[in-house]
């Protein structure tokens, strides 16, 4: 198998038209200082030809850079060589000014727009004001014997194309900025989505879990029946928060995978829960589902209100057991209204607060995590509504959830 050289391998790699195009800056910019410098008159000639062959070539590595390279930082190192050939271009107008100076200023507008797009600000403050002047003066040495008023013109004839091109850049790097931004946005509510499901099911099993344990713990000596009845239940908890774990996980691996797991939980599945609810604990759970609500939050057009209801009444359950463990009884009460479904959970006074005052408003509001703040946009984006707060003696989440009707 023949090894290619280092030599043979450097004009493959992704910086080979960077090297080339700055080669040809500086020969063309030695080139033409020395005319200057000489003086004769067939060395200033060959000043715009330099000049137009060094930005000639620096403009084709432009483009084979910015179509074959996905790179931005080295694309952002266009700024530097393009000041280089707006500066020959510019020498060149005083060695020997010409018609050649046409060519140059079409060459300068696509290395204009490339820097604009791709350069950092820093730079893109210089380069910028300097590629323009060539453009618009280049035709000002062909108007001898015309007056101040027809040269500003003609200078500022020529800077239109300059915005133009400037314009194109500035929309293209406006465009990748808001690409930007949007796949930043879309991470963090995904994140959040992420958050919310783990808060809102994990949690409920895990702190099912516990109770179920410390249930068992001090009965597993004196009736081991319920003992094994509690290790029961902590098996179904577990299995359910490994269901949801597994869900978070498939949808993480995009919505192909995602599209194969099972559907959120929805109002069909609050009898279960409530009944789960009860036999985890000493506190008694029961639903007032009517037919009328149950039906209105499973139509297709509601389907995302009835898995925000199951959230609501998963959360509500969860800070139940959480901070009111000895409360005797939590009703879970739903009511069709005119405009959509009324959702109302409230728990009676703990026993350890029957001569304690009223709970403060702020009571849960400081411990709640993500689950009551995060519902409430989840609410909110479907146009509802939710509150809760202490409810003689008690603690009430209220939720009104907006359903349509098909047409």
């Amino acid at each position: 198998m023949r090894m290619r050289s280092p030599t043979t391998l450097r004009g493959h790699l992704p910086g080979s038209d960077t090297r080339i195009g700055t080669r040809a800056l500086v020969g063309g910019t030695a080139l033409a200082a020395a005319g200057i410098a000489v003086g004769p008159t067939a060395l200033r000639a060959a000043i715009p030809v330099a000049a137009t062959v060094s930005t000639l070539v620096w403009a084709a590595a432009t483009a084979t850079l910015t179509l074959t390279t996905h790179r931005p930082a080295l694309l952002g190192r266009l700024a530097l060589p393009t000041a280089a050939c707006a500066a020959l271009t510019l020498l060149a107008l005083i060695a020997a000014p010409g018609s050649w100076a046409l060519v140059q200023a079409l060459l300068l507008l696509p290395l204009l727009a490339a820097v604009v797009r791709w350069s950092p600000i820093r730079e893109l403050r210089l380069v910028a004001p300097l590629t323009a002047l060539p453009i618009s003066v280049w035709a000002l040495p062909l108007m001898s014997g015309t007056s101040f008023l027809e040269r500003a013109g003609a200078a500022a004839f020529w800077l239109l194309p300059v915005l133009v091109a400037a314009a194109v850049g500035g929309q293209l790097r406006h465009a990748e900025l808001r690409r930007l931004d949007l796949i930043a946005e879309t991470r963090r509510v995904q994140r959040l989505h992420i958050a919310r499901d783990l808060h809102d099911f994990v949690a409920h099993d895990v702190s099912g879990i516990v109770v179920q344990a410390q249930a068992a713990r001090f009965v597993a000596a004196t009736d081991p029946g319920q003992a094994v009845l509690a290790l029961e239940r902590i098996e179904k908890a577990g299995l359910s928060a490994l269901a949801a774990m597994d869900r978070t996980v498939q949808a993480l691996h995009g919505p192909d995978a995602a599209s194969s797991t099972d559907p959120l939980p929805g109002p069909d599945q609050l009898p279960a829960l409530i009944e789960t609810f009860t036999s985890a604990g000493t506190t008694e759970a029961h639903l007032t589902l009517p037919p009328e609500a149950a039906q209105a939050l499973s139509l297709p057009l509601s389907r995302e209100a009835g898995a925000t209801a199951y959230r609501i009444v998963v959360e509500a359950l969860t800070n139940v057991r959480r901070h009111a463990p000895s409360a005797t009884r939590v009703d879970v009460t739903f009511r069709r209204s005119r405009t959509g479904v009324e959702l109302r959970v409230t728990n009676d006074r703990p026993q350890d607060d029957r001569h304690a005052p009223a709970p403060r408003p702020s009571r849960r509001g400081t411990r709640g995590g993500l689950g009551l703040p995060g519902l409430t946009e989840r609410v909110q984006a479907l146009d509802g509504t939710l509150s809760a707060g202490p409810h003689n003696g008690g603690w009430q989440l209220r939720a009104t959830l907006p359903v349509q009707e098909p047409k």
